[in-house]
């Protein structure tokens, strides 16, 4: 460990135990599954390929204080001083801010799985702190590498800009996408006008959309780094690095290809591996099925993602439930013909609608007919049911 010094109102010591020349880990990289145009805002579609951002290095430091600025004046909290903290530092593989909120929000998945913090961003466990330069490319400056069939790295054939803005404590998604944005553009605008950014460290006022000076940003240099002497060197032999790597749970990525593989749509294996409590409930009730059943995963999946009604049942009570919603023969018959009667004369636009073409007008009456049938018949008949007569 390492001293790192600065003077700020935050860190009342004069210094930080950091880690400079001998990180917990370095050489690290992330990759992330391309975004198809056909994929929805929440739910990208998937492609045969993925981008890979590398990680320079994750160390332990302990946390400062917090600044409060209310008018004039500035409070400083340090409740969360001296408690350590996990940096995890990227290389400048960026080049939008679409892609820098996708890889946090990946992270922070990862991070939840490995049980390292809650990384609850409004809570402040977890805190983005991007570093932003903006220099204009000449015509073919980019190059694609290709390492293998699957995956590629976009990099520039030059070199960055001699300074760098950094913005401190985001803790929103939403607002590390619009600082990025509000800072190219006002970069951009003074390299324009021929003025080189000043290289600083920046706040960002959500409520104003803009980013505000703070303070000077130092080089390596200045921080006068030497070693932490109340800590000594800690070594870790290759055997207990490789101890740990057999614990290290089945991270969101893999969980998702396996997932696909089983037969699960992209969509459902994306939704399902981004919190691990729902895919260990997956995992778990998948296990309990038997040929006999008629179930397939991608109706565990299905219910488990679409009924909220099911997220406190037991796997016992669950399957149970699944075994209900695949026997639909368990269903009268004649209460199912009454409740499609019934729901056609009482939804008579739906009706009109698809006789008008729009087709997803009868998807409308395939949901209420499931919901007055408590989720016990099955669409796919209840839909041919619905075909039947209002095709005559």
């Amino acid at each position: 460990f390492d001293r790192k010094h600065y003077f700020y109102p935050d860190l009342p010591k004069g210094y930080q135990i950091s880690q400079y020349d001998e990180p917990i880990a370095k050489g690290g990289w992330l990759n992330l599954t391309l975004r198809n145009p056909q994929g929805s805002k929440t739910v990208p579609a998937n492609l045969e390929g993925s981008r890979k951002f590398r990680i320079t290095r994750v160390h332990l430091e302990e946390d400062t204080g917090k600044l409060l600025h209310i008018g004039i004046d500035t409070l400083v909290d340090f409740n969360r001083s001296g408690v350590p903290l996990v940096e995890i530092v990227t290389e400048p593989d960026f080049d939008n801010s679409k892609d820098v909120k996708r890889f946090i929000e990946e992270l922070q998945v990862v991070i939840r799985y490995l049980g390292v913090s809650d990384a609850d961003m409004e809570k402040g466990s977890m805190r983005i702190e991007p570093n932003i330069s903006v220099k204009k490319l000449e015509v073919g400056s980019w190059k694609l590498e290709v390492k293998k069939p699957q995956t590629s790295n976009l990099k520039p054939q030059t070199v960055l800009p001699n300074y760098k803005v950094e913005i401190k404590n985001i803790n929103s998604f939403r607002f590390v996408k619009q600082a990025i944005e509000y800072e190219i553009e006002r970069q951009t605008e003074l390299l324009e006008k021929g003025i080189t950014p000043r290289q600083e460290t920046r706040g960002y006022d959500d409520k104003k959309g803009k980013t505000y000076s703070q303070r000077t940003k130092e080089e390596a240099h200045d921080y006068r780094y030497f070693p932490e002497p109340d800590i000594p060197p800690m070594i870790f032999s290759k055997k207990y690095v490789e101890e740990i790597q057999k614990q290290l749970p089945e991270l969101p990525q893999n969980r998702m290809q396996r997932y696909i593989k089983q037969g699960i749509k992209y969509q459902d294996a994306f939704t399902l591996t981004r919190n691990k409590r729902i895919a260990d409930r997956f995992d778990k009730t998948t296990l309990k099925i038997k040929t006999v059943d008629n179930i397939r995963v991608s109706d565990v999946a299905n219910i488990i993602i679409n009924r909220k009604e099911t997220a406190n049942l037991t796997i016992e009570e669950l399957y149970r439930k699944l075994k209900e919603f695949k026997n639909p023969r368990q269903i009268d018959e004649k209460a199912l013909d009454d409740s499609i009667k019934h729901l056609i004369e009482i939804n008579k636009k739906a009706v009109e609608d698809f006789k008008k073409g729009k087709e997803n007008a009868i998807m409308f009456l395939v949901g209420q007919v499931m919901r007055e049938m408590k989720g016990k018949a099955d669409p796919k008949i209840i839909k041919e049911k619905l075909l039947k007569i209002l095709s005559i």
